[in-house]
């Protein structure tokens, strides 16, 4: 897959499709480009060229764990200059979990590079921000006040990394582990204090102020709950919600498995929708 110099850092993507109107899609979680490219080929499969990336301290892009700005803003202004240099703007963004803020984000940020959002597995309330600020950054923090870069390269999540792109091990080690810390811990707070906030990283006035068209997917667990995705259709003014997933789960996360089953019939609703909404 190609390697687009972007911001600094060196990210990966790949383009699926050879035609049609340019869409962005993100995964969830801190998943590599193998966590979106079943739905973005199917997306692709209805007539849309697909961006699909790793973001920077995923997959095999470059880690900078740096920046004064959220982890999320930073990945949003990352995807719109890679974009940019694909001539792929203004582009439909959309995403799964974390990939849906990243895509929130890259509408509140780049107004004028959006069409329209495709949004599933919303999330949003206290019991999600505490469980992933810990997962994204509470374990590492703490593995680098006890072992230093060491541990923290040891962990499976850096590990993969190194893996995937064997310069991350480098860039990490030479961090200063007071410094790792200090930017993990900006990273957990924007993350804590969203607990109260429609979605994690957006305010109602935020949401209210998206003019673009979005069609949401909500989820069905506690981290991704189906309200947290209808109350974000009653904010952002021009948006569809779609309920795929009647059963919901009082459990962390839903099984993957039931949104890979349904990724076909996804793409046929985002297909429609784009058309209806005069994008496609």
């Amino acid at each position: 897959m190609p390697l687009a110099r972007v911001r600094g850092i060196n990210m990966n993507y790949r383009v699926l499709g050879s035609g049609g109107p340019w869409v962005a899609l993100s995964p969830g979680g801190r998943r590599d480009i193998s966590g979106i490219e079943l739905i973005a080929g199917k997306v692709a499969e209805q007539g849309y060229r697909v961006v699909i990336f790793d973001r920077r301290n995923t997959g095999a892009s470059d880690v900078v764990i740096d920046g004064d700005e959220s982890e999320y803003e930073i990945w949003a202004d990352d995807v719109h200059e890679l974009l940019k240099q694909l001539g792929a703007l203004p582009a439909v963004v959309g995403g799964s979990s974390s990939g849906c803020r990243t895509a929130l984000l890259f509408a509140l940020r780049h107004p004028e590079s959006v069409r329209a959002l495709l949004l599933w597995r919303v999330t949003g309330g206290r019991f999600a921000c505490e469980r992933l600020a810990e997962e994204y950054y509470g374990q590492f923090i703490n593995a680098a006040e006890k072992g230093g870069m060491a541990a923290v390269c040891a962990m499976e999540h850096w590990r993969e990394r190194i893996e995937a792109n064997p310069a991350n091990r480098d860039a990490l080690m030479k961090m200063e582990p007071a410094r790792f810390i200090a930017v993990m811990s900006r990273w957990r707070e924007y993350f804590l204090n969203g607990a109260d906030l429609p979605v994690i990283g957006a305010t109602e006035a935020d949401l209210r102020s998206v003019k673009v068209p979005a069609c949401i997917v909500p989820g069905n667990d506690r981290t991704h709950g189906r309200e947290t995705g209808e109350n974000l259709g009653r904010l952002l003014q021009k948006s569809e919600v779609h309920i795929l997933f009647p059963k919901h789960y009082d459990e962390p996360l839903s099984p993957r498995e039931e949104w890979d089953e349904k990724a076909g019939e996804m793409a046929q609703l985002f297909n429609d929708f784009l058309k209806r909404s005069n994008v496609a």
